[in-house]
């Protein structure tokens, strides 16, 4: 496996242009609002693939902004003991993506519509190892709070700084074959746990997004 090129960018010379402090927590907001908003999402069809949809939960702890992350237990049908973001395969009483993300957020770690702003989506992602077509809806949540972890399926919450994720060393990249295209696979370690799949994946096209023009 390779170190990744810098595809974001010039990422890590970003971490002083807005990723904090306090006091500029609206221009924040906005500003990934905004980023997400003057695009054209990709969207999927579902085909043969599962509906499902996660909530990308970004919050201010210490002045810097924060990526809530959950590790999967062993006891879950798909993506067993795995770190992802909270959330899962749409139910038919689901309104909409944002529905099924915001339900299965509550589910899993007891944080309710109330305890969020809702700042767009990102852009549709397939899951190769289980077939679901994921829709990631990014969130800025309240913090502290006290969440209410599901044990059964949530073995623990993992907070990582934002700035963490703009590191070209803590990146890794692997190419594979996808019928017959090439794909790279994106890996990414923090404190020797390691985030790949359609999660690193969903987490490198936020940093695509928000840091664009840097």
């Amino acid at each position: 496996m390779a170190r990744f090129p810098t595809a974001t960018g010039g990422l890590n010379n970003s971490i002083e242009i807005g990723l904090a402090p306090s006091g500029a927590d609206m221009e924040i907001s906005e500003r990934i609002r905004k980023a997400l908003s003057d695009r054209r999402r990709r969207i999927v069809a579902p085909n043969r693939l599962t509906r499902a949809a996660v909530l990308f939960p970004l919050f201010e702890k210490g002045g810097r902004y924060h990526v809530l992350l959950t590790k999967r237990t062993d006891r879950v049908k798909h993506h067993k003991g795995e770190i992802s973001f909270p959330g899962g395969v749409a139910d038919e009483g689901d309104e909409d993506t944002e529905a099924t993300a915001l339900r299965e957020t509550f589910e899993e770690i007891g944080l309710p519509r109330e305890g969020m702003e809702i700042l767009g989506k990102l852009d549709d992602a397939v899951t190769v190892s289980s077939a679901h077509l994921v829709t990631p809806i990014v969130a800025k949540i309240a913090y502290p709070y006290p969440f209410s972890v599901n044990e059964e399926e949530i073995e623990e919450l993992i907070e990582i700084p934002l700035e963490a994720f703009l590191e070209e060393n803590r990146w890794m990249e692997e190419p594979h074959s996808s019928g017959d295209k090439k794909v790279l696979s994106y890996s990414f370690e923090y404190e020797g746990r390691i985030i790949w799949g359609a999660t690193a994946r969903i987490i490198r096209q936020f940093l695509d997004i928000l840091f664009e023009d840097q």
